[in-house]
């Protein structure tokens, strides 16, 4: 089961990613080439992902065309930075105060992160539709996670 819940996470991490790591965002550290390389990208994953949303949003014609991009932009960031916190707490990176130091810098910038966003998404839907958003988010999240347990169960893991 551990190991289910461990290929889930490293799952979500990954998946949720895209080209680009960074938009214009203060306060961060732009991750090395390496890390963005290391980015996996599933495209089925992604495209359930964004029909799941879309279906939950009701969006219009124009605020789909403004929000899709930046909706993708602002994936890419959270992902950037998770992979940053991965490498941190790996085995074989130093352990101590600089550790616990970059680790809080990392929680940190995605907050700063999810706070751009929401005023970038409060500029093209409604309050109540970003709120709907990440709620989805969370909705898509949970009957991922659902569906890889079922299919864990049935092959007898």
């Amino acid at each position: 089961m551990n190991r289910l819940l461990r290929y889930i996470f490293f799952l979500l991490v990954f998946a949720l990613g895209n080209d680009d790591i960074f938009a214009q965002v203060n306060n961060f550290r732009r991750p090395s080439p390496v890390t963005k390389a290391r980015i996996i990208r599933n495209p089925k994953l992604q495209a359930a992902r964004d029909k799941f949303i879309a279906q939950q949003l009701s969006l219009t014609s124009e605020e789909s065309r403004k929000f899709w991009p930046i909706y993708r932009q602002y994936q890419e960031d959270l992902t950037a930075i998770k992979i940053l916190k991965k490498q941190n707490n790996s085995s074989s990176s130093a352990n101590g105060m600089e550790q616990i130091d970059k680790e809080l810098e990392y929680d940190n910038q995605m907050v700063q992160i999810r706070k751009h966003y929401r005023d970038e998404f409060l500029k093209i839907l409604p309050p109540e539709k970003v709120s709907a958003l990440y709620k989805s988010e969370v909705e898509f999240t949970n009957e991922l996670i659902k569906t890889f347990s079922e299919r864990s169960v049935r092959a007898g893991n």
